[in-house]
């Protein structure tokens, strides 16, 4: 398929359930928590965001459809993966990452400690610099403390601009 317009938008959304005994991974890093997310693979939300807003960008469907969590090839599949797939597909339709805007919603623990790092992994993992990584960081105000959210807003731009 061949790139038509000068830039696209994509968006992604996604939440787990937190529960004991589970890592917490968020854009490639563990954080230190008594709680981590359920999930079929490693339950990283800023990943499995960014894999669909990614996806979402060039019109290439969803996360589910390339790592089906009926499929048990991908138990606890490292999310780098599937963005690292996520990414073939916009370079296949001529697209590339010009920057990210990722929000995540977590009552505990406190992520600002870990923006740098995270953001940082992020980036590297997109081919980007640290600086074109948005990350912020929300609670839910007590509103749902037994989960993780992510939500992530990409700009393509066409690969040959």
């Amino acid at each position: 398929m061949t790139a038509s317009l000068p830039f696209r938008v994509g968006y992604g959304e996604d939440a787990h359930r937190l529960s004991a005994g589970r890592p917490l991974v968020l854009g490639g890093v563990t954080v230190p928590s008594e709680r981590g997310a359920e999930a079929h693979s490693d339950g990283d939300v800023i990943l499995h965001t960014l894999a669909d807003a990614l996806l979402s960008g060039v019109a290439a469907g969803d996360i589910g459809q390339y790592f089906p969590d009926t499929d048990a090839a991908w138990r606890g599949l490292d999310s780098a993966r599937i963005v690292e797939r996520a990414l073939e597909v916009v370079r296949e339709r001529g697209y590339t990452p010009g920057n990210l805007a990722l929000v995540v919603t977590l009552d505990r623990p406190k992520l600002g400690p870990l923006r740098a790092e995270i953001a940082a992994n992020v980036a590297q993992l997109c081919g980007l610099a640290p600086s074109e990584v948005g990350l912020s960081f929300k609670t839910s105000e007590g509103l749902a403390p037994d989960h993780v959210q992510a939500r992530a807003t990409v700009l393509l731009v066409r690969a040959n601009d």
